[in-house]
């Protein structure tokens, strides 16, 4: 392993991880076989727990034990607000595991640790005690969310077991719901074989998944060395003019993506082929994007910030809206900057306790609001302005790549003195920018949209 290792490039524990991942495609092909709903459960909990520990030692299913239980007692003992003290009890288990075992740390020295995988499992077990303690309320009134995942019965600890532990997303996501996991298992709804479309055979939507994530891989492997973030810590950086260090952190940015989408790639080859990947038809099509957790085109090329968490980390993005964004929000109203920042900053304690985190989401929430702004102002241009709206849809997309890009340096480079290093070096020209734009929103506001006025009458 040592040998293998270094003639890669990488640390033991990283290709020990390569390889449990990897096998988590031919683990989901093999889940097909399995007959008996128990039995299928067991299989998803055995083999999540099997490649846990050749990946990450023993610790690593201790460390899961304890979100698994808390949730699943709280929803034993006090349905009423086991929502609650999932929520509180499995963040602060989760962070309080950053803390001690410094895993960003760990991730820039090529190194890695059970955190990612726990990150996983925490909004796991919070959607799912959520979820039960939804069951209690009536249907009226209820979010569309809500109505759709709320759960009535306690599922039997097998079950809820085999759904934390399912080794498609076990190891890096993607989040699903209980109540998706148990019509899959049980071949209900969309996976009932007896329908009179059933599911269709998920091997060319896999292949072609894995060879997606091939693909990611090489164009990361190819990049990474040529944009090394040991740059930030040289001094020769900060005599760069603007314009070279602008460049400099969106390739940056650009360059770091990629790892992310090989892995999500890979892991949504793993869930297609289970045959969970299946999310219904699209007239004649099938659909597999309940596996899905990025649309690269649309993240590198975006229209509007605002658009960015709809197709990265698709299905953490949907979590924190389902669970935090709208349940922040009073029925009725309509949710503000006060929504985006609090979402934006349990973002950023989930993935860890370092400034650089923080300080990226922070800024988030800043520049998803200053989108807004142009974009209240492109729909305020009257329709036949055609290359006035295509201008400010133009300038929405740039500023949303110069924001996130030179912003999501600190979500690499993660310590507080070196993320306010980078910031300054660009003179917090993104941060500052994107205060400009909410504060011009706010003292200007755009004309009514074009399309909601109405023709006056003509006597």
């Amino acid at each position: 392993m040592d040998a293998a290792a270094a003639a890669l490039g990488v640390s033991v524990p990283v290709l020990r991880f390569v390889i449990c991942f990897a096998l988590t495609l031919p683990a989901g092909f093999l889940w097909r076989f399995v007959e008996g709903v128990n039995n299928r459960h067991l299989y998803s909990a055995l083999t999540g727990a099997v490649l846990s520990y050749y990946s990450f030692g023993v610790t690593s299913n201790l460390h899961f034990a304890v979100p698994i239980l808390l949730s699943y007692l709280s929803m034993v003992f006090y349905r009423r607000r086991c929502g609650l003290i999932t929520f509180i009890g499995a963040f602060t288990f989760l962070i309080s595991c950053h803390v001690i075992y410094m895993s960003g740390d760990a991730w820039k020295s090529g190194d890695i640790d059970s955190t990612g995988a726990l990150m996983v499992l925490t909004l796991k077990v919070v959607s799912a005690a959520m979820n039960y303690q939804d069951g209690l309320l009536k249907e009226e009134g209820l979010r569309p969310a809500q109505e759709k995942y709320r759960i009535t019965n306690l599922p039997p600890f097998i079950t809820y077991l085999g759904y934390c532990l399912f080794c498609g997303t076990h190891m890096a996501g993607p989040v699903f719901e209980l109540k998706d996991y148990i019509d899959w298992t049980e071949n209900r709804g969309l996976w009932d074989p007896k329908q009179p479309r059933p599911p269709p055979s998920p091997y060319g939507a896999a292949f072609s998944s894995f060879i997606k994530a091939l693909f990611c891989m090489v164009v990361y492997v190819y990049l990474s060395p040529r944009v090394p973030l040991s740059t930030y810590s040289d001094p020769a950086y900060y005599k760069w003019g603007f314009f070279h260090k602008v460049g400099y952190n969106m390739l940056s940015g650009f360059t770091t993506r990629w790892k992310y989408y090989f892995i999500w790639s890979l892991s949504e080859a793993s869930v297609i082929i289970s045959g969970f990947g299946f999310s219904g038809w699209k007239g004649d099509t099938p659909s597999w994007d309940r596996a899905c957790n990025v649309d690269i085109p649309k993240v590198e090329l975006p229209t509007s910030a605002a658009q960015i968490p709809a197709y990265w980390n698709i299905h953490v993005s949907t979590w924190l809206r389902h669970y935090v964004y709208e349940r922040l929000t009073s029925k009725g109203k309509k949710p503000g900057f006060w929504q985006i920042l609090v979402t934006q900053v349990v973002s950023a304690v989930w993935h860890g306790v370092y400034a650089g985190y923080l300080l990226f989401f922070v800024n988030s929430a800043l520049f998803l609001d200053a989108s807004k702004v142009i974009y209240r102002y492109q729909r305020a241009v009257p329709e036949e302005r055609v290359f006035l709206s295509k201008l400010l849809v133009f300038v929405n997309g740039v500023f949303a790549s110069f924001a996130i890009n030179t912003t999501c340096i600190g979500f690499l480079v993660l310590g507080l003195r070196e993320t306010l290093a980078v910031y300054q070096s660009t003179y917090y020209s993104a941060t500052l920018l994107s205060l400009a734009l909410i504060i011009f929103g706010a003292v200007v506001k755009p004309p009514r949209p074009a399309s909601s006025v109405k023709p006056k009458k003509v006597a």
